[in-house]
């Protein structure tokens, strides 16, 4: 036995190993975004659900199950980004396990490849949203009531941004400086920052009142009573501000339901809309890659120019001049 003055320098040893056991776990799972971490918890619970009803083994499996997976999810219309995702999270699994992934066997990725050639690999991107329409969705609010101004400021703030949902959703009031000219809004983390750095972005004042985004911000702050927290949160049934904060999803609900009320196809647009849509209108106006870029916070060229495509589709193609 030990002696009794050395104990308590053995529990201290223990109670420091359980310390930094959990901080390292708490490190690992903060390296996925929160977002992420819940897509990769759900497609691990689809997949050992599949695996379950097909008498199989999802934690190590084989790569026939595996391929059979996917094969189902193809025949069933998954997307191919599903299906890649999928894919993913099974391989994170076997690695946190430190088993080999079956992913990476030459059935998995022959049956992927015959995948992406029957059934394509191009996404279906939702519509952007442009100026015109964004003015009549605006336009079409209720302003008397405090969901409606709290509506207003999210669609105009988020197009003006050119913020993704969780970016929008994640802003507080702390994270807004007022300015003659317009606002400066500082992102704490996003999808491009995960090591939260922090972004800053100018928003300019409108032209008209009715679509400033700074004044619909300020009135939405003012109306509401919010001096700290979160910016864009609930409005019960009773038309009472929540303490909570708007989900990402909550984002995506408000802008289909703007879009209807104007006579849009809700199922064609997203909270992603808004974004898209500055760089569509942006780039249908003129403005430089580069600047859109600056509003957008795009790393890639190439995934920008995915966004704006369509906008310069008219603008730049040849057969206008041919003559006909």
């Amino acid at each position: 036995m030990l002696p009794s003055e050395q104990q308590p320098k053995t529990h201290g040893y223990r109670v420091q190993r359980q310390t930094m056991e959990r901080a390292l776990q708490r490190y690992l799972e903060r390296s996925h975004a929160p977002n992420s971490r819940r897509a990769y918890r759900s497609d691990w619970a689809d997949f050992t659900d599949w695996c379950q009803s097909h008498h199989a083994s999802a934690l190590p499996a084989e790569a026939e199950t595996v391929a059979g997976y996917i094969a189902e999810m193809a025949q069933l219309g998954a997307k191919a980004s599903t299906i890649v995702r999928r894919l993913s999270s099974i391989s994170i699994a076997h690695q946190a396990k430190k088993l080999d992934s079956p992913t990476h066997s030459i059935l998995v990725r022959a049956v992927w490849r015959g995948i992406r050639r029957e059934h394509g690999t191009a996404p279906e991107p939702k519509s952007p949203i442009l100026v015109d329409d964004l003015r009549r969705m605006v336009d079409a609010i209720d302003t008397t009531t405090l969901r409606g101004l709290r509506d207003k400021a999210l669609l105009l703030v988020g197009f003006a941004g050119a913020f993704r949902r969780s970016e929008l959703v994640s802003l507080t009031v702390h994270d807004v400086e007022f300015r003659e000219d317009g606002m400066v809004l500082t992102v704490r983390h996003s999808k491009t920052d995960q090591e939260g750095a922090g972004q800053r972005i100018a928003v300019v004042r409108g032209q008209s009142k009715t679509t400033c985004p700074v004044t619909s911000l300020q009135t939405w702050l003012a109306e509401s009573s919010i001096k700290e927290g979160p910016i864009f949160r609930k409005v019960n049934k009773a038309d009472h501000v929540e303490h909570r904060a708007l989900t990402a999803q909550s984002v995506a609900l408000v802008v289909k339901r703007c879009a209807e009320s104007v006579g849009l196809d809700p199922s064609q647009v997203a909270g992603h809309s808004l974004r898209s849509g500055f760089a569509t209108q942006a780039a249908i106006n003129g403005v430089l890659e580069r600047d859109i870029m600056r509003q957008t916070r795009h790393k890639s060229i190439l995934t920008l120019r995915r966004y704006i495509q369509d906008g310069n589709l008219f603008r730049d193609s040849p057969s206008g001049r041919v003559g006909l």
